[in-house]
């Protein structure tokens, strides 16, 4: 298992820059201003694709390359601009990314083995690429900022695709909930404070904060221990932040109550604007009676919704406990799409066999859940609308078409940005790759 793991973290690391050893002898293979493609790049990117299980076509490499020459015209743009990136901004996406890899592998010493490199050599190479990539992704949103479709160009666009090209849609749900949290007796919370204080003393007194966050923890970060990486102040929950940037690196805090739970935090290193902390969360556990009462809350509110007493979407906004959906009237937002609707396989599991069965405008039982920041709470959930499988049409996925639509017309505005960009740029292609020369492509060779 751990080598499967392996395999796709290379692919990964691969597809940011050379972590790996070089497979062929490095050479340059291609020059676009003052920038190199070496044969490393193509290589490392056309290993990543065959390990992704994708059909490996025989111009690939011709394809790689050519995406090569378009991101080192990126750069060169970048030069004339001056355009820079914040070095806090690189340094939390590469300690990010580097903290899920270690993740991963278990630990830095068996991905240092892994990859024959030590850490600090992982890390300055996936800092070049991810400064570039940050880079290059500035200037070509500056490059289609201004773009944008109209309903013509949607109609059009649409009209213009082959059938079998239209986007086939599955079974989607909009869900709207009202969620109550059990009540916690004073006693729950103490005991907990209680728990909370004896792990601070024993790390006090010499134990490893990572290995008791690992066995206590009940945070998402318990298996990296505890470890959440480099954030920026404004990224993290107010008092969780107020607390970490109290401490010197080493020093573990008091108890801090967030809106995740109660916490200990321990502050590993301050870079700037930004820290790397870990910390043991802990929520108290609510008796039986608490869980009941909540219940009984949303049972009280579902009789009433379903007696048109009162609607669900004024019942979620006077009572349901969850500030991020009671304005919405309960209305659920997909954290992935940023739409309301949801594909059936992207709901959680128990609300995706609660809802298959229902009808529109049905009301679930009330059900056990955890909310977005993983604590106990109860919900109740409305089915507002569902639309079944069918191939995206303007009237139903106006809204998808839209979206794919301005797609297509970013991706023109780049090709032609390239092309023009070509004209005025040195680009040096080797012998080796002289056929990839697109139609109409005009560059000296060597």
């Amino acid at each position: 298992m751990k080598r499967r793991i392996a395999y796709i973290l290379l692919g990964a690391l691969l597809s940011l820059n050379t972590l790996a050893q070089p497979m062929v002898i490095d050479r340059v293979i291609g020059v676009v201003g003052d920038f190199n493609i070496l044969q490393s790049d193509i290589e490392q990117d056309y290993l990543q694709l065959k390990m992704q299980g994708r059909y490996v076509s025989p111009d690939l490499r011709c394809n790689i390359y050519n995406s090569f020459i378009e991101r080192k015209l990126l750069m060169t743009q970048a030069k004339i601009d001056s355009v820079e990136v914040s070095p806090d901004m690189v340094e939390m996406q590469m300690e990010s990314r580097l903290s899920y890899f270690i993740g991963q592998f278990g630990s830095e010493e068996e991905m240092e083995d892994y990859f024959s490199k030590s850490i600090f050599d992982i890390k300055d190479d996936l800092r070049e690429a991810i400064e570039e990539q940050m880079i290059t992704d500035d200037v070509r949103q500056t490059i289609i900022a201004d773009v944008s479709t109209t309903p013509s160009d949607v109609k059009s666009f649409y009209r213009s695709m082959e059938p079998d090209s239209i986007p086939y849609i599955n079974t989607e749900v909009e869900l709207a909930q009202i969620v109550a949290y059990p009540k916690y007796s004073d006693e729950a919370v103490f005991m907990l404070k209680e728990r909370l204080l004896e792990l601070r003393k024993r790390v006090q007194e010499g134990e490893d904060f990572g290995t008791l966050a690992i066995l206590y923890s009940e945070a998402p970060e318990a298996a990296r221990r505890g470890e959440i990486g480099f954030m920026m102040r404004s990224q993290l929950d107010k008092a969780y932040a107020n607390a970490a940037w109290s401490l010197k690196a080493g020093q573990v805090s008091k108890i801090v109550e967030s809106s995740f739970g109660y916490h200990i935090i321990q502050m590993i290193e301050r870079r700037g604007d930004m820290a790397n902390t870990r910390h043991i969360l802990m929520n108290p556990k609510a008796d039986a009676n608490a869980k009941q009462k909540a219940i009984h809350r949303l049972d009280s509110l579902k009789t009433f919704v379903e007696a048109d007493s009162l609607s669900f979407e004024w019942a979620a906004k006077r009572y349901s406990e969850d500030p991020e959906t009671s304005v919405n009237g309960g209305l659920l937002i997909n954290s992935q799409t940023q739409a309301s609707t949801f594909q059936l396989d992207q709901l959680p599991t128990k609300d995706y066999y609660l809802i298959r069965n229902m009808e529109v405008e049905d009301l679930s039982e009330p059900y056990e859940s955890t909310d977005h920041n993983h604590k106990l709470c109860y919900k109740l959930l409305y089915l507002k609308t569902r639309t079944e499988p069918h191939r995206a049409n303007l009237k139903q996925d106006y809204t998808l078409l839209q979206d794919l639509a301005l797609m297509n017309k970013k991706m023109d505005v780049m090709k032609a940005w390239y092309e023009e960009k070509k004209k005025t740029t040195y680009i040096r292609r080797d012998q080796a790759y002289t056929h990839c020369v697109e139609s109409g492509q005009q560059t000296s060779q060597r």
